[in-house]
């Protein structure tokens, strides 16, 4: 295992991976912690958002949500398991039902809310309600102090930093303009007076009932406001600690690659701790050796006169066009693996931060997939900057 990848899981009490959806963060935050359970004797929980049902199979939890369940890891006898794997799956509603619940200033107030038709429909699809939740949740769980290790898989997002901001962002709307505009006619009968010529068409499209629910929602809603407040400090604070750290993830492809060198940007200007780059589905070494590169070169150029030197029994023809195949295939394959090797030497991180996890030729259906992804990420060769061709 990885010098970088065994600091990682020894000494940190909170791993972050994050990265633009489809390059494999709840694949790597599982192959981490399954890993870490196995090598420490650490009690590792696994925090994830909406994990592939074949990863989910992998884990061996048939249904699960924001209760913990303990994974069956002790079928693995080389290593031998040291730890305990823990995972959930954070129940966004769920989740925000726990949130009004602690918040609440009152019972009253409490039951409102969770009975308010606004809050029902979009609780689950509230202003940043995944990436704040997956905050929440951290921070929750963090203080609780029952794992050693906590692996976070950050919800899919189209911009990777969102939930980085999310507790601000939360707390900006709730003191926002918007938010005042819509309670004001509620709060006040000479401002409901200046709006009514506008609540009269509203009325007419919307139905009185709707804006009355709307309002009376976040009416509710800021009755949390100074909780909402100092809880998005503290969660910032966890993730300022030196026992937290943030695993980007990316694909070998430009557009993963440039966006993680976004998301690295954005966690040096917010002061946040990088453990490590992981390229995920890297290419095997084999594709850059360059004997292996010369051998499939000539199987290209010359099939023919290398099936003359053997295959008894077998027509030279369909060797020789088997021998050109494979080849060319592995010639293509070296040729994606030099790209890759250029896409690392563009980044902007240190060396040593970067680790590839390699491409598997099957999907991850159990655990020993995810075994063999954590005990495969290795340290990149990003020696060749400034001259990636080479």
């Amino acid at each position: 295992m990885d010098d970088l990848l065994s600091k990682l899981i020894t000494e940190k009490s909170i791993l972050v991976t994050a990265g633009a959806g489809g390059v494999g963060k709840t694949t790597t935050a599982a192959a981490l912690g399954l890993v870490a359970a196995l090598e420490t004797r650490r009690k590792v929980l696994i925090l994830t958002v909406d994990p592939a049902r074949r990863l989910a199979d992998a884990m061996g939890l048939a249904n699960f949500g924001n209760v913990v369940t303990r994974v069956d890891i002790s079928g693995f006898a080389h290593p031998h398991p040291h730890g305990a794997l823990y995972a959930a799956m954070l129940d966004t509603k769920a989740s925000w039902d726990d949130l009004v619940a602690r918040y609440a200033p009152n019972m009253r107030v409490r039951q409102e809310i969770l009975a308010n038709p606004i809050y029902a429909n979009i609780s689950g699809r509230f202003v940043q309600s995944h990436d704040y939740i997956a905050m929440e949740a951290l921070y929750d769980i963090y203080n609780r102090g029952e794992f050693d290790l906590i692996v976070v898989d950050t919800p899919p997002s189209r911009n990777a930093i969102d939930f980085l901001d999310a507790p601000e962002r939360m707390a900006e709307f709730f003191s926002s303009k918007l938010l005042r505009w819509i309670t004001a006619p509620y709060r006040s009968r000479l401002v409901a007076a200046a709006f009514k010529p506008f609540y009269q068409v509203a009325d007419r499209i919307l139905g009185s009932q709707f804006l009355a629910e709307v309002a009376e929602f976040f009416m509710l809603f800021q009755s949390m406001y100074e909780g909402f407040i100092e809880r998005a400090n503290s969660v910032a604070g966890v993730l300022r600690s030196p026992q937290c750290s943030f695993v980007v993830v990316a694909t070998p492809e430009y557009v993963p690659m440039r966006e993680a060198e976004f998301f690295l940007g954005a966690l040096k200007e917010r002061g946040l701790n990088l453990g490590a780059m992981i390229v995920n589905r890297s290419l095997p070494d084999y594709l850059r050796d360059p004997h292996a590169r010369r051998a499939a070169g000539s199987m290209v150029a010359e099939p023919a006169k290398l099936a003359e030197r053997g295959f008894a029994g077998a027509d030279a023809k369909v060797v020789a066009s088997v021998l050109a195949e494979v080849g060319s295939t592995f010639v293509d394959f070296a040729g994606l693996a030099a790209e890759e090797r250029s896409l690392l030497a563009t980044l902007s991180v240190e060396p040593n931060r970067v680790l590839r996890a390699p491409y598997l030729e099957t999907d991850v259906a159990d655990l020993p997939a995810l075994a063999r992804i954590g005990y495969n990420i290795k340290s990149a060769d990003i020696s060749t900057r400034g001259n990636p061709r080479k």
